[in-house]
């Protein structure tokens, strides 16, 4: 694992990415051939570890809650690998739960944080559980927004339409697939986010999240998507979960079942926050 460190300037961030705050640190670990790009704030005691979600975006989507936790805390987030500034490996297999929970270990340690709050939202509640389970010397907590974890059954609109598989219909659900995606990615982002995003006046949240998902490509994204398979045992692993936990989710969430949040706090023994009408992007919102 390597480290390098560059100077956090506002020449430094792309222009369209004018901050509230910039980070007081920058740069990036490097495992296994993959360089991670991290950005760190503030300081305190405790960290608040803002972890990466399914990479159709990448750290941004976070830019609301690193200011504020940032007066009080020490902040930490990166770009999970395939999209930001993170590279963009090639194969299903570099994207697994495993790989993500991994890389968190090695920002962590390059960083010198010996244990963290993990926030996760979406696809993030998969490694922030695993790293919880099988490493709970170095997690003091996790919060969950919109958890998608394979506790409960989907949307049905969702999983009627295989990913690998052709369909007769574009419409709705059927553009998450490959074969879509290879002919209108873009057509799928705006879709998707039009879903994640259920609450009047969202245009603005809906518009960021097409911008990022446009930062990577569609080839990636269907190794992205080919490795997000449930990590095997991973009920058992929510067993093995002894810290504080939070699961927060939405009523309205129309991406990942409400029901899939109940089920993870009653599973991990933690308190479940419910939002009457909320999306699947809560923390994107007042």
């Amino acid at each position: 694992m390597t480290v390098t460190t560059e100077a956090p300037t506002a020449r430094s961030q792309p222009v369209e990415q004018s901050r509230a705050r910039y980070p007081d640190e920058d740069g990036y670990v490097e495992r296994d051939g993959v360089r991670l790009f991290y950005e760190l704030y503030g300081e305190g005691e405790r960290t608040v570890l803002f972890l990466p979600t399914w990479s159709i975006i990448h750290s941004r989507h976070w830019k609301a809650q690193i200011p504020y936790f940032a007066r009080h805390h020490r902040v930490l987030t990166f770009d999970g690998r395939g999209n930001g500034r993170s590279d963009r490996p090639r194969g299903a297999d570099a994207y697994v739960a495993r790989q993500f929970a991994d890389d968190t270990l090695a920002v962590m340690d390059a960083t010198g944080t010996e244990s963290a709050l993990l926030v996760a939202l979406s696809a993030g509640a998969l490694w922030a559980t695993l790293l919880a389970a099988d490493h709970p010397d170095r997690v003091d907590g996790v919060a969950y927004i919109g958890a998608a974890v394979p506790l409960v059954p989907g949307h049905p609109e969702r999983v009627r339409y295989p990913f690998e598989e052709r369909h007769e219909t574009d419409d709705g659900w059927a553009k998450l697939n490959r074969h879509y995606w290879l002919k209108d990615y873009q057509g799928f982002l705006e879709f998707f986010f039009g879903r994640m995003f259920t609450e009047p006046h969202s245009t603005k949240q809906i518009e960021d999240c097409i911008g990022w998902g446009l930062e990577t490509d569609p080839e990636t994204m269907i190794d992205i998507t080919r490795g997000l398979a449930p990590p095997e045992g991973f009920r058992e692993s929510c067993e093995r979960v002894r810290c504080p936990v939070m699961v927060i989710h939405g009523t309205g969430d129309a991406i990942r079942p409400h029901a899939g949040g109940a089920a993870l706090a009653d599973v991990t023994g933690g308190e479940l926050v419910t939002l009457e009408g909320s999306g699947h992007g809560p923390h994107a919102r007042d």
